[in-house]
């Protein structure tokens, strides 16, 4: 862990995520940070249950969890990758919020069962907005891809 890493623990947990993000269960859709470099990366995941409450209707009999849930997982991230990136303080009261998604591809299915990893590039910060670039795997194989942009509004 470098300086600019120093004040974040890894992994950051579930309890700790619920700390930095708005979401909260069912919508929340990362687990855990497992790898962090400030204002540049993120990989987290998100463990897919079986009793996720989207495969109920999607679909019944072939569960598959939707590609705009796995493209918000990745906006989440992306999140995360700012919330830490953050000087203690800054930001508070601040929401960010996804404002576009460019390029998405959806390569692979997500099932029950599957652990998808989730790794979150920061491309560029304009003011209050911020740009990533955002890969999915499963088992080192992509599920899916995009380009995403975020704003951050007071609460």
């Amino acid at each position: 862990m470098n300086d600019a890493t120093a004040s974040v623990h890894l992994p950051v947990t579930s309890a700790e995520i619920e700390q930095l993000l708005p979401h909260r269960y069912p919508f929340l859709l990362v687990d855990r940070v497992v790898e962090f470099e400030k204002d540049k990366r993120v990989l987290a995941y998100k463990n897919v249950s079986y009793n996720e409450p989207f495969f109920t209707g999607h679909f019944p009999g072939h569960k598959v969890m939707p590609g705009v849930l796995v493209v918000e997982a990745l906006a989440q991230a992306g999140g995360l990758l700012t919330q830490l990136s953050r000087d203690p303080g800054a930001g508070e009261g601040q929401i960010f919020y996804l404002v576009k998604v460019d390029n998405a591809k959806f390569t692979r299915m997500v099932v029950p069962g599957d652990r998808l990893e989730l790794e979150v590039v920061l491309k560029r910060r304009i003011r209050n907005m911020a740009q990533y670039a955002g890969i999915a795997r499963v088992d080192g194989e992509q599920a899916a891809c995009a380009e995403i942009l975020c704003a951050a509004a007071r609460n």
